[in-house]
């Protein structure tokens, strides 16, 4: 006998079992429908792409992390590890085809071999949604709006967005002068969460020298409301500049549309991405901060120039699925929804297979979803079975010619008899 292969998967990656995999497709449906709500539309690129696609901006932490190889043909691929460098790629090679501004979402498995942490994986679901071809305050605006109102539509309404300017910070750093370091700068105070004050002071000292690294600190733990931290950045970084005027208008768009109590100007955001140019932003639920952000990104004006000459000015965001769901389950929001179905119908007798599921497509046809049990065993077996299923009800057909029927209801352990086809058709849609 031959030697069986033992049933395993690799580490950061997941089987989903159906319970799990409806409450996920449900979140998402409910996503999606926000992002239609703002006029966004669908679209989708491929798992392999060229790997100077992928790497052509995405830095140091980037190639430590894509699962890249040489495919059968010889060539140099690599799996998408977000949706927003594929994207840029589709700018390029479709802009002819598509009207400007253009806003899209894309929500898709990607892939990064970083370490496994509560909520993150090797293999992980995006949700992006960006708009393509105005460099607006206003597609800012709508951006983080979306990101606020996506969240509340799904049950997580307690959250601060909190956002920075990279460009401000950039005009901080060269009023310093160290532009020069800037990347490696970004990237360390990106990380301040993670590896506290103390370590990434020592980062800093180690980037820039001391004296140096205190004003950064200084300047990304600015504190007071919006207004105040903004004032604090824009006069550490030389004055009034486009940057800073561009935060200001957000900041009016907020307080216009009453939205202002749900976002925090924060210095400490900038994104660890180098293609990130403008506003960045990070999500946090309130209820659950430890969680690390649920939604994050900004605009990046200079990622499309990578595949073509037009310059395409763009901001977007992400919702991590993965995350949210994990971040949902702790906050005891899960929906914990088990089945499609709210019904299944029981075989009484094989020989009528036909007839049942001419009964459950008249119930299908008038939106009520049901499943048909092929095998004729004891109506016991039949509503354990239903059960395990998680649908609510069992329809177990009558002999006679009348078309009555019986409903089990499956919680409370109870029948209710002799029930027309209207009936029950009216007891299966109410709920």
């Amino acid at each position: 006998m031959a030697k069986l292969i033992e049933p395993k998967i690799l580490k950061g990656f997941r089987d989903f079992l159906p319970a799990a995999e409806i409450e996920r497709r449900s979140l998402v449906e409910r996503i999606e429908t926000s992002f239609r709500l703002y006029g966004f539309v669908p679209i989708d690129t491929p798992v392999l792409e060229y790997a100077g696609i992928l790497l052509g901006k995405g830095g140091g932490e980037t190639e430590k992390q894509i699962y890249r190889f040489t495919d059968h043909g010889g060539r140099d691929v690599a799996m998408r590890f977000d949706l927003t460098v594929p994207f840029a790629r589709f700018m390029a090679e479709h802009r002819e085809e598509l009207p400007l501004p253009f806003k899209r979402y894309h929500i898709a498995k990607v892939w990064r071999g970083e370490n496994t942490q509560r909520g993150r994986y090797r293999e992980f679901t995006q949700c992006d949604f960006d708009c393509v071809g105005s460099d607006s305050a206003a597609a800012d605006f709508e951006i983080l709006l979306m990101m606020r109102n996506t969240l509340l539509s799904i049950g997580v309404g307690n959250v601060t967005i909190r956002l920075n300017h990279r460009g401000l910070f950039n005009r901080f750093l060269t009023r310093l002068g160290c532009q020069g370091q800037s990347v490696e700068i970004l990237r360390t105070v990106d990380k301040i969460t993670k590896a506290g004050r103390d370590t990434t002071l020592e980062t800093l000292q180690e980037i820039t020298g001391n004296e140096t690294a205190g004003k950064i600190l200084e300047y990304i733990e600015a504190k007071g409301n919006f207004e105040e931290i903004l004032d604090a950045i824009t006069a550490a970084a030389g004055g009034p500049s486009p940057e800073s005027e561009r935060l200001s208008l957000i900041r009016r768009f907020m307080n216009d549309a009453g939205v202002s109590s749900s976002f925090a100007l924060d210095p400490s955001i900038t994104r660890g991405l180098d293609y990130y140019t403008g506003v960045v932003y990070e999500t946090f639920l309130n209820e659950l901060p430890e969680i690390g952000s649920v939604c994050s990104g900004g605009r990046y004006d200079d990622l499309a120039g990578l595949y073509s000459k037009e310059k395409l000015s763009g901001v977007g965001s992400s919702i991590g699925l993965d995350r949210l769901i994990a971040a949902l389950e702790a906050l005891g929001k899960s929906e914990g929804k088990g089945a499609y179905v709210k019904a299944v119908i029981a075989c009484v007798q094989e020989e009528q297979g036909g007839a049942y599921q001419a009964l459950a497509e008249k119930l299908r046809s008038q939106g009520a979803p049901c499943e048909v049990f092929f095998e004729e065993k004891k109506l016991t077996s039949q509503f354990v079975l239903a059960e395990k299923k998680g649908a609510e009800y069992v329809i177990i057909p009558g002999d006679g010619p009348e078309e009555k029927f019986t409903l089990r209801e499956i919680a409370q352990r109870q029948n209710r008899e002799n029930l027309s086809f209207e009936e029950v058709l009216s007891i299966l849609k109410r709920g």
